[in-house]
């Protein structure tokens, strides 16, 4: 795998540690194997995504998704978003609908979230690689060991975070984050199955930044670019 986005970044001390454990240099050569027989998202360079745009400390914002989008030309390292130009998946859809709803936000063409982690948003899937149309498929190899510790990472050495956790697998992740110092915003995933269950009203936008504002944080600017 390419891991040179840890290179100089504020992720590196972390990742150092991560990478010398055993589960890492399998997960290694698993993925590296399964990129030799199969099409594998994202690329290779898109894997590390969410930690090359929002560094350690700049992070204020965590969105835990489950694995990346399976189809051809979706997934691009940032949990929920799709590359500009791509269309909206359904559970994107219907976040951007809460966003509008939520903030008065007219609901975006354009999928990339980029702009989000830009401002410190860490948009990280559980599991950062799946085959191509094959949803879950690397659920098992042990990439939920890397990015729970990252949660626990960012969890015990930052303070005044906002995890929103939407949908029973995000919401697993719950005991890595302590609640003493950090808000949680739960809710049902935004996938058509569950969004009109709690997901729908919820109003996790202007929530986080309601929590943001009152520890004297910056909020986010939840539109993007052709909503603005």
């Amino acid at each position: 795998m390419d891991t040179s986005v840890f290179t100089n970044s504020d992720w590196a001390a972390w990742f150092a540690n991560e990478s010398k454990k055993d589960y890492f240099s399998t997960l290694s050569v698993l993925v590296d194997n399964e990129r030799k027989r199969y099409n594998i998202f994202p690329k290779e360079e898109d894997v590390f995504t969410a930690f090359r745009l929002c560094g350690f400390h700049q992070t204020k914002v965590v969105i835990i998704g489950q694995d990346p989008y399976h189809g051809q030309g979706q997934a691009h390292g940032l949990s929920f978003s799709v590359r500009s130009g791509v269309r909206l998946p359904p559970s994107l859809q219907n976040i951007f609908k809460e966003i509008a709803s939520d903030l008065n936000i007219p609901v975006s063409s354009c999928g990339d979230l980029s702009s989000w982690a830009k401002q410190g948003v860490m948009l990280l899937n559980s599991i950062l690689t799946v085959r191509e149309n094959s949803p879950a498929s690397h659920k098992n190899i042990g990439w939920n060991y890397f990015t729970d510790s990252a949660i626990r990472y960012l969890s015990y050495y930052k303070e005044h975070l906002v995890f929103i956790l939407w949908g029973a697998f995000a919401q697993s992740k719950r005991s890595f984050i302590d609640t003493s110092k950090h808000c949680i915003i739960a809710s049902a995933h935004p996938s058509p199955l569950s969004a009109y269950q709690g997901f729908f009203s919820s109003r996790p936008f202007s929530r986080t930044n309601e929590y943001l504002r009152q520890n004297n944080i910056a909020e986010i600017d939840w539109s993007l670019p052709n909503s603005r």
